[in-house]
């Protein structure tokens, strides 16, 4: 399932001389998370308590999810009976949500509590699923194969098991957040073939919130405010991060100076955070606040970095590279 590609070592000379151009930070500190054993780490969400959940290998060069906290560390929380997982969520009661292969090796969806352990969650038919978001009534979100072939963005609940949230008319869909309002938010392939994003309600099902002028776009986050985040592609083809909400519809929140930037995750009050790359094409976690605008985040010592989650206390999680090269999950607290 997981593909375990050989991840840059950035010489050191190369790096010294790489940070004597690093841009002005915003935020001095930063806590490195450490591994479950592995050269490399990374985290993706973080709730209001401080949990943080990500992916690191092991010792033996598994991939496994993990959950963190100030108190008891990382914890590995194991697979549904294959070798690798990967948690990407986690909600204020601490239930994770990820994916995780199997004993027959076909990846599928988990829902993972202190009390019970790693659920399966089964998918839409098919062979595969993944969760990617849940919010504090313990409803998730992601995509699964259905038994036609397709892969649509699914809605899952203890109550209703998982349900097919459709398409934009195409035949591909994803959901990759979702807010304490069950509002979803992902991407799918329209009836002509480009990736539009899309917000999805109970009420009135998916709708397309455009783009920034090209074909692929994709909304990765969504707070309590409805406010959504992601990254698409401009008129001139360039990557862009975008924040959108129901009163002033797409914004590209442009870069740091680079080609290139995404959001990954916006905050209750509108902070959003993601990377970009510099005008030295350097890659960097950032914030970006209302007032303050785009700005870098510290490092481990190395020169690429992002940002994928922050809580309601403004902690933000990602990666980044130290110095020897490893990457490694972070916290800017």
């Amino acid at each position: 399932m997981f593909t375990k590609k050989r991840l840059l070592r950035i010489p050191v000379a190369v790096i010294v001389i790489l940070l004597l151009s690093q841009p002005a930070f915003s935020q001095p500190n930063i806590v490195d998370l450490g591994t479950l054993g592995g050269p490399h780490s990374n985290a993706y969400a973080i709730n209001d308590k401080g949990q943080v959940v990500g992916w690191s290998y092991t010792a033996s060069g598994e991939m496994h999810g993990f959950l963190w906290s100030a108190a008891t560390g990382m914890q590995d929380l194991g697979a549904l009976g294959g070798a690798d997982s990967v948690a990407k969520s986690v909600n204020n009661q601490g239930q994770v949500v990820g994916y995780s292969d199997t004993a027959s090796d076909a990846p599928h969806a988990f829902l993972w509590t202190a009390k019970s352990g790693m659920q399966d969650l089964g998918t839409l038919g098919g062979t595969f699923s993944a969760a990617y978001g849940i919010n504090d009534q313990g409803q998730v979100v992601g995509y699964s194969d259905t038994a036609s072939g397709e892969r649509h963005a699914f809605l899952w609940t203890a109550k209703g098991g998982m349900q097919d949230l459709g398409t934009l008319g195409g035949t591909y869909s994803a959901a990759y957040g979702i807010n304490d309002q069950g509002q979803v938010v992902g991407f799918s392939y329209t009836a002509s073939g480009e990736r539009h994003a899309f917000l999805w309600k109970a009420i009135d099902g998916m709708h397309d919130l455009g783009t920034l002028g090209g074909q692929v776009i994709y909304a990765l986050g969504i707070n309590d405010q409805g406010q959504v985040v992601g990254w698409g592609y401009t008129a001139s083809d360039a990557p862009h991060a975008f924040l959108w909400s129901a009163a002033t519809g797409m914004r590209d929140l442009g870069t740091l100076g680079g080609t290139y930037s995404a959001a990954y995750g916006v905050g209750d009050q509108g902070q959003v955070v993601g990377s970009s790359y510099t005008a030295t094409g350097e890659r960097y976690a950032f914030l970006r606040g209302a007032a303050t605008g785009m700005r870098s985040l510290s490092t481990l010592g190395g020169t690429d970095s992002s940002a994928s989650g922050i809580n309601a206390r403004g902690q933000m999680v990602g990666y980044s590279y130290t110095a020897s090269g490893e990457l490694h999950a972070c916290l800017w607290p």
